[in-house]
């Protein structure tokens, strides 16, 4: 009789143990999965604006031809319209004046970095040079205080977003890209920035001269479906990001 009482509670002391292995793994489960989720939030850029209005923003990531980028924004003047300008540090180094054209034309700048790096393979502290090399410069010339940054390649990591964070920026990329790096087509660039357009979207472009030859259809077709082309910033506006 001892002896059965004794396995009983052997039995009955397993199955405690059992559900309470169960129990803490469960806990542990969600409680890692629960973290992730509010890390990965934490990390994401932004990659559209407002989507309750008919705000589109153009971003041109600028690292090469001061002309180009200046006739861009002469194209965009004439229409009204405004965009977000996204500047490589060792470029306008090189161009000053072309920060102060892009602001008498009304645009929005961004920082772009300096020396066009890969933000995901950088240490903290190499992340915030690149970047606080590139405010300084804009700063310096014209005491704008840049609060946007879109990384090179679209690359970064938590850490990049980490230093823009602490620093006053926000990390952005785009809903829409052109990729007019790449394939030098007005007809392509023209069908990229158009097909799906809708509001909120930021539409990613290069100073190249198809890209330019395009912008004016482009701009017809947003004017045409009730759109305005805006910078970033206002693009935000009233979504919670701005």
């Amino acid at each position: 009789m001892k002896v059965f009482q004794a396995n009983k509670i052997r039995k009955l002391s397993l199955i405690v143990m059992s559900l309470l292995t169960i129990c803490v793994t469960t806990f542990y489960y969600f409680s890692l999965n629960s973290t992730v989720a509010v890390s990965s939030a934490v990390v994401q850029p932004i990659r559209n604006g407002n989507r309750n209005t008919n705000k589109v923003a153009l971003m041109f990531n600028c690292y090469e031809n001061v002309e180009i980028v200046k006739q861009i924004s002469d194209t965009l003047k004439e229409y009204g319209f405004h965009a977000t300008f996204f500047l490589g540090g060792c470029f306008i180094d090189d161009n000053i004046e072309l920060i102060k054209y892009l602001v008498e034309g009304g645009h929005e700048l961004g920082n772009h970095g300096y020396f066009h790096k890969e933000h995901s393979k950088l240490s903290f502290s190499q992340n915030l040079l690149e970047i606080e090399n590139c405010h300084n410069i804009v700063k310096a010339h014209t005491g704008i205080e840049m609060n946007l940054f879109a990384p090179p390649s679209g690359d970064y990591n938590k850490t990049t977003v980490e230093v823009c964070k602490k620093n006053g920026y926000k990390v952005i990329l785009w809903s829409l890209d052109t990729i007019d790096w790449r394939d030098k087509s007005e007809k392509i660039v023209y069908n990229r920035a158009t097909q799906k357009i809708t509001g909120g979207d930021f539409v990613l472009m290069h100073p190249k001269l198809h890209t330019l030859k395009a912008l004016p259809d482009i701009l017809n077709f947003y004017l045409q479906k009730g759109l305005v082309v805006t910078t970033v910033s206002q693009c935000m506006e009233n979504n919670g990001q701005s």
